[in-house]
């Protein structure tokens, strides 16, 4: 079973960042009344989760229920695409290598897998830069994803990569585990650096994942682009918004109008970590500078606070450790990696413990003076 989720075949489309279609629908949210227009806001602070943006506070579980979907509205831009792509077709190719006992659980790898994977769990290789190119800010509305929906629509690359995820997802449902041997209800994801972007993404947005494993995501993926901004303005050499939109295709063209001005956006990158709750999700960072060690440990603390409000603080964990190269998995965080992938994909008894290791120096005070509610 995933831990603290019910799960659904789900269907429709996708996009983030500040994209365009309600690609990921919330479940369980029919008696929400989720607005399509938010106030212009500047908040120089990250946004409190717990507050709708009328105003009201987040007091029990089904107001919070309700506060995911509309945050999941601000990080995807509001249109209504149909996923019925009439004549047009295109084949997603995975690469299944079956867990030793199986059925059993899978990670789906976004590019590959950096992490050590044991031989109980299997993966499932998304090919993500067939789906959705990456190759460089000229590669805008190439791939698969585009083929289907026509190669100037809005969503960005790693949007475009976690509806491919859900697709994916929904060929193992279809085929089902005996054929498979994937068990499609424990399923994982992961991904290291650009493609950590997108495990992290492709989480927060396809709910039937129940364990997401982002790898040295840094800006762009477990960074806020607000500390982001405010480390680069004392002199950090750290990933901004306003870099990363002319390097490469990740996010939508939407992002561009909030790329200089952060402060204005009425979502930042902990609010991904509140799509993902109450399923597990464990960050793995590493302090060097460009991936932005202080805004990431800044945004996941932030996050972590988020699950805990949730009533499920120890579902997500954070891990910076340092003194290795990019996306070479250290042994100070196997421990941790295997209490993560036990607990939520092996079914393990044993849930993780706190976890937030990092030796970058953050008071939240500064970034999220919100209030941690108690839900009913």
């Amino acid at each position: 079973m995933v831990r603290g989720l019910t799960t659904a075949l789900l269907m429709g489309s996708s996009a983030l960042a500040l994209p365009f279609v309600d690609i990921h629908e919330r479940q369980n949210t029919t008696d929400c009344a989720v607005q399509d227009t938010y106030p212009a806001v500047d908040y120089a602070q990250l946004p409190d989760p717990f507050t709708f943006s009328d105003g009201t506070k987040v007091a029990t579980k089904a107001d919070w229920a309700c506060r995911q979907a509309e945050i999941s509205k601000l990080l995807q831009h509001t249109m209504s695409v149909k996923v019925t792509v009439g004549s047009k077709s295109v084949t997603i190719n995975t690469a299944i290598k079956k867990p030793s006992t199986s059925p059993g659980p899978a990670i789906i790898t976004i590019g590959g897998s950096s992490l050590p994977v044991p031989a109980t769990v299997g993966t499932v290789a998304f090919g993500n830069d067939a789906f959705a190119a990456q190759a460089s800010g000229s590669s805008r509305g190439q791939g698969d994803f585009y083929t289907l929906f026509g190669n100037t629509h809005s969503a960005g690359a790693l949007t475009a990569w976690a509806w491919g995820v859900d697709r994916v997802v929904d060929g193992l449902v279809q085929l089902g585990a005996a054929t498979t041997g994937i068990d499609p209800e424990r399923l994982g994801t992961t991904g290291c650096s650009r493609n950590g972007k997108g495990a992290l993404i492709a989480g927060a947005l396809v709910d039937r994942i129940a364990l997401t494993l982002p790898q040295e995501s840094g800006s762009g993926g477990a960074a806020c682009w607000r500390i982001s901004d405010a480390q680069h303005d004392a002199g950090a050499n750290i990933q901004t918004a306003g870099e990363i939109v002319g390097e490469n295709v990740w996010f939508s063209t939407n992002l561009d109008a909030y790329a200089t001005k952060t402060t204005t956006m009425p979502e930042d990158h902990h609010m991904l970590a509140a799509l993902t709750a109450p399923r597990g999700l464990f960050v793995i960072e590493n302090d060097i500078d460009w991936l932005g060690p202080v805004s990431t440990t800044g945004c996941m603390k932030a996050g972590r606070l988020i699950y805990q409000g949730a009533g499920v603080p120890t579902n997500m964990g954070f891990s910076l450790v340092g003194g290795h190269g990019h996306c070479q998995f250290p042994s100070a965080q196997q421990t941790d990696l295997t209490t993560y992938i036990n607990y939520f994909l092996l079914d393990g008894a044993t849930p993780p413990g706190v976890v937030e290791v990092s030796s970058a120096d953050v008071d939240m005070a500064d970034w999220a003076p919100w209030m941690v509610p108690t839900l009913i």
